[in-house]
Formats: structure tokens, C-alpha cells, sequence
């Protein structure tokens, strides 16, 4: 994981820069002889999102024919996004989008080579990553910050003294924490590492206080009680930890009453396809985020099952789109 990414877990642990099929072709696709759909995901393999690509791939089987899913990673998700940018529009090559790829990269990077909105034709949501802000565990007991409105209340009280790491400038969780400290009119000292493991090692020893962290990262950490759990960013409770609170529902009374963020994952094709194409696939896509296999392999990432009709994902990225473009701006993160 490095500063060119803005979601550093979902960085693989092994690097493959070509396809595996996953099946044999169905029954169906044999018979007509159908090309494979290539599902590019890009990042490499390994991480969640890479994980939901296969599972899903498998799912649509047998109404889609074969899915190869393609890893094409590089410039933080932009390599393999512009590369279904400029495919053909006939439905047989889609890209596993993400946050990264479609609302925070377009402000991170002075140029990408694809537009996010223009360049695509949006097929359906598929899910959504819940983050969370978290404690070390002894430091919120010496503060005694029990909450969010204790957080808030002591960083108020002492401007700078409380810090947050994050996987880098520009990544997930430190774009939440500048939408924190904007919304709330805090000063948090924000300090960057190479990577998000690096953060929650720091977090663990006490190097710094706090941080916002993906939960199927952080979840073994709060059960063991070394980290504490302040607050989820979403506007839910995330159903994996129904316990904690959001930020939204704790935080009214200082200017956190609408917070909202987590990492989500979107399928998406060329521009220009056909609507019947878009339609077919996205009942495939759909059907298959409802099966007993898909909802195992989320539950297992933490990630909830969020499936859309076209326009309403497209109606999504432009909203998460400007929202990124204002948390980006204000925090100055660039990696060019």
C-alpha cells in the first residue's frame, strides 16, 4: 500500500497481472459459443473487492455465461477503470468500480484519463464497506472518552492535542478524518503512513489516538478490546457491529448529524451500451448479490449487499463525486 491509492486495503497481497477464469461456461454460453465477459477489477488480487468480483463471477454463471475476472492494477484503481473506459460498448467488458476509482481519484490526481461520469454507463451498486472510527483502547480510558460526544468535547477543549493516522494522504481514512474535523470544527493533527497496516500498528502502540479504519480491518482488535469503538461513518448501524453507534445519530448536536462515508464497490461498463444489455446484466448482477453464496462471502468482508436499478447507481457516483470533491479540496491531498 502506498500514497498513489486512496482505499489502501483494498491493496492485494500478491501480485498476478492477468485474468483467472473462474467455472467451466455454461451449459448456455457452449451451445451459442458466447465470448467471455471480462470483469476487470483494478486493483490487484486479494483484497475485498477482488474477493466480491469472484464470487459474484461465479454467481452469474449460468444467466450470464462465463465472467473471467481480470486484475489490472495501477495509479490507485485509474489503469484498470480507464481500460473499460475504452472498450467496446457491447457488455462484454465491465469494471468493478469502487470509491476510489469513481469519486476520489477525479480530485486526487491532476489528470486521470477517463471521465467518471461520462466515460460510463453504470449497471448496479453491489456493495458497501462500513468504516469506523476507533480508539486505542488505553488512551480513551486516560481521557475518558467514552463516546463521541466525549471525543469532540475533549478536542474542543484541547485543539491539536489529539492525532489520527491513516493509510496515507489522500486514502480512505484520512479523507474521513478532514470531513470529521470539518463538520465538527476540530483541529486533529493528521499523520500519514505508508499503508494501513502500518496505521493500526501505530494506533495499537499508542502512537497515535485515533483512527478511521474499514471495520472488517478493525473488528478483531475492538472485540479483543485493544481498540475501542467510538462511532461507524455511515448513516446506519452497520449490521456486522449493531452495537456501536453511528457518528450520525451521536453527533446532531455538533455538526456531525449528517455524516455519512464508507467504501463501496459498483459495477459499471463502457458509455454507449445498449439498454437491453445494461438491463440484462443487471438483473444478473442483482439476482446474484441475493444469493446464499455472494451474501456468505460478504458477510465474511464485513460488506453489505446494496444492489440498484442503473439510474439510481448512476445518481450515486455523481452525488459521491461531489461530495469528494469538497472533502479533497479542503484537505489539499494530492499524489501528483
Amino acid at each position: 500500500m502506498n500514497r498513489r491509492t486512496s482505499l489502501a486495503w483494498l491493496a492485494a497481497h500478491a501480485a498476478a497481472p492477468f485474468a483467472a477464469a473462474l467455472g467451466a461456461a455454461s451449459p448456455a454460453a457452449a451451445q451459442t459459443g458466447a465470448r467471455p465477459i471480462r470483469l476487470v477489477v483494478p486493483y490487484a488480487p486479494g483484497g475485498p473487492l477482488d474477493l466480491i468480483a469472484r464470487a459474484l463471477a461465479q454467481a452469474v454463471n449460468d444467466s450470464l455465461g462465463t465472467v473471467i475476472v481480470e486484475n489490472r492494477a495501477g495509479a490507485g484503481g485509474n489503469l484498470g477503470a480507464d481500460l473499460v473506459a475504452k472498450a467496446a460498448p457491447d457488455g462484454q467488458t465491465i469494471v468493478m468500480g469502487a470509491v476510489a476509482t469513481h469519486a476520489i481519484n477525479p480530485w486526487l490526481f491532476r489528470r486521470i484519463p477517463y471521465d467518471p461520469i461520462r466515460d460510463f454507463t453504470p449497471i448496479t451498486l453491489v456493495a458497501q464497506v462500513p468504516n469506523v472510527l476507533v480508539m486505542n483502547a488505553e488512551t480513551a480510558a486516560r481521557l475518558k472518552i467514552n463516546n463521541l460526544r466525549d471525543l469532540v468535547d475533549y478536542a474542543k477543549r484541547n485543539p491539536g492535542k489529539l492525532n489520527y493516522g491513516s493509510g496515507g494522504n489522500g486514502s480512505a481514512g484520512h479523507l474521513a478524518g478532514e470531513m470529521f474535523k470539518s463538520q465538527a470544527g476540530l483541529f486533529l493533527v493528521h499523520i500519514p503512513y505508508g499503508g494501513g497496516n502500518p496505521a493500526q500498528l501505530a494506533l495499537l502502540s499508542g502512537q497515535v489516538d485515533l483512527n478511521f479504519d474499514n471495520l472488517a480491518t478493525a473488528s478483531a482488535n475492538i472485540k479483543s478490546g485493544k481498540l475501542k469503538a467510538i462511532a461507524v461513518t455511515t448513516a446506519r448501524r452497520a449490521s456486522a457491529m449493531p452495537e456501536v453507534p453511528t457518528i450520525a445519530e451521536q453527533g446532531g448536536a455538533v455538526g456531525l448529524g449528517k455524516f455519512d462515508i464508507n467504501t463501496w464497490f459498483g459495477l459499471l461498463g463502457p458509455a454507449g451500451m445498449p439498454e437491453a444489455t445494461v438491463q440484462r446484466l443487471n438483473r444478473a448482477f442483482v439476482d446474484a448479490l441475493g444469493s446464499a453464496d455472494v451474501k456468505a462471502r460478504l458477510a465474511t468482508l464485513m460488506a453489505e449487499a446494496s444492489p440498484t436499478t442503473p439510474a439510481q447507481f448512476g445518481g450515486f457516483v455523481k452525488s459521491e463525486l461531489a461530495k469528494y470533491e469538497r472533502v479533497v479540496k479542503q484537505s489539499g491531498a494530492t499524489v501528483d
